[in-house]
């Protein structure tokens, strides 16, 4: 079974709302690793609520931290060690979704960071880009570092209000593969059905 993991240019750009969409369109498993705030309406529970397929498992978080900030910082105030390698997978019978928290850089302990977990786990990553004023310079920065360290990048997925300067300026530059637009509508189980059947033949070419 294959992993992708889902990479954001910065924090609230859309990847939780991305993975519900390919794991809906892929009928994939979901695991975000490490959840820092929201316990009660995390992205796991927001991803189980929305999928409607009956073959996708949303696996538990490794960790749960009650303060909404970097997993590094909010681990330190409940005197949990985050440690990569006692950071097992889940098991898995399905090709899985791994979402980071937060973006490539936000650090998960004071020495690591989501890039060191991706290179942990060796997979490739999918990159979730949104518009907005510096998201050229992020994205294309996050692409570099991604690139610098030899993790193969499948390709961007765009969500958000449209921007097709930007995302055009993105893609002839970065020379990687546009898996779609995921639309800035209301978020619910009826709109991620209809995004992900929309996108779902494009979404096919991640694993």
């Amino acid at each position: 079974m294959q992993i992708i993991g889902i990479i954001g240019i910065h924090t609230e750009i859309g990847k939780t709302i991305s993975s519900t969409v390919i794991v809906e369109a892929l009928q994939c498993d979901y695991w975000k690793p490490i959840q820092a705030g929201a316990l009660e309406n995390s992205d796991t529970i927001t991803v189980k609520s929305l999928i409607s397929n009956p073959i996708s498992v949303v696996h538990p978080e490794a960790f749960r931290l009650k303060q909404a900030m970097s997993p590094h910082a909010a681990a330190q105030r409940e005197n949990i060690e985050i440690k990569l390698d006692n950071l097992k997978l889940p098991n898995h019978k399905n090709n899985l979704v791994l979402e980071t928290a937060g973006g490539l850089l936000s650090p998960i302990n004071p020495t690591q960071t989501n890039l060191d977990l991706i290179l942990h786990f060796q997979i490739p990553v999918l990159l979730v880009s949104k518009s907005y004023l510096g998201s050229i310079n992020h994205t294309m920065l996050t692409i570099k570092v991604l690139e610098q360290n030899n993790i193969i990048v499948k390709g961007i997925l765009f969500n958000g209000k449209k921007n097709t300067e930007s995302e055009n300026f993105i893609l002839q530059n970065s020379k990687l593969k546009c898996f779609g637009y995921i639309e800035e509508i209301e978020v619910n189980q009826a709109m991620i059905s209809s995004q992900a059947n929309r996108l779902k033949e494009e979404l096919k070419k991640i694993f």
